[in-house]
């Protein structure tokens, strides 16, 4: 009996394994499960990571290093990144930064893990363009919290942005001529009024948050220091009413405020 109870349970465990491996979206459509990156030069640390995100549903790939993941990136294009910092060949910051010089992947999550926990060390992983900061030792329930929340924000943004480029292509089709007849006339009453709130320097800066650059980067494109495009940053999400820059980022694509 209890050796038959035992099988039950196995086969009941190996059920919902199988279950949680499918995604179904907000209509009920049963799609594949979501892809995370997990990279770290320790074995241990990718395995007890990796193994909890299978349990949970994810499909899931490992580098053990900056240049294997960012060729991956490009090759699979996963829907999240876990990274750590310090690593061989090419550092997480500095995978961070390669990864978002890429128009694909500006919007991709991604969480950096370390064992650094100065303050300036955290600006520095934010300034490179991750999502969120998670310091070792960590509780693996806690990364999976974090990273359902970003995939949940990020699949709602790519949602509504392809949504919207859909959208603007059918009333471009449909108002060719008219908006080649009337193009300043249109742009003008298109363009929100928070357009005319912004000043010419965060315009600039928008533009370049659209493009997944870091507060650093910026910087060296407006002779600006990081500290001082921050405060921009800060002013932008102040004028638009959003909460982070994946926010700005939708909000500016939606009212055409960036090109």
């Amino acid at each position: 009996m209890k050796h038959r109870s035992t099988i039950l349970t196995c086969a009941l465990v190996t059920v919902l394994m199988e279950v949680n491996f499918l995604v179904t979206n907000a209509r009920g459509v049963v799609s594949m499960p979501l892809t995370i990156l997990i990279v770290d030069d320790d074995l241990g640390t990718r395995l007890s990571i990796s193994d909890y995100l299978k349990l949970s549903g994810y499909s899931v790939l490992t580098a053990d290093d900056g240049q294997q993941a960012l060729a991956m990136v490009q090759d699979y294009h996963p829907d999240l990144m876990v990274t750590d910092i310090i690593m061989p060949k090419m550092n997480g910051y500095e995978l961070v930064r390669r990864v978002r010089q890429h128009p694909a992947f500006r919007l991709l999550p991604v969480i950096l893990l370390t064992a650094r926990t100065k303050t300036q060390e955290r600006i520095l992983g934010y300034q490179s363009g991750c999502d969120l900061y998670l310091p070792k030792p960590f509780e693996l329930e806690e990364l999976a919290a974090a990273i359902r929340n970003l995939l949940e924000r990020s699949q709602i943004i790519q949602s509504e942005y392809g949504f919207l480029q859909q959208e603007n292509m059918g009333t471009s089709a449909s108002r060719k001529k008219p908006m080649e007849a009337n193009k300043s006339e249109l742009q003008r009453i298109e363009k929100p009024h928070i357009l005319s709130e912004l000043t010419n320097r965060e315009q600039e800066v928008l533009e370049l948050l659209t493009h997944g650059l870091s507060n650093a980067q910026m910087g060296q494109q407006l002779h600006l220091s990081p500290r001082t495009v921050e405060k921009y940053v800060s002013s932008l999400l102040k004028k638009t009413d959003t909460s982070n820059r994946a926010e700005l980022v939708r909000f500016a694509m939606k009212h055409g405020l960036v090109d």
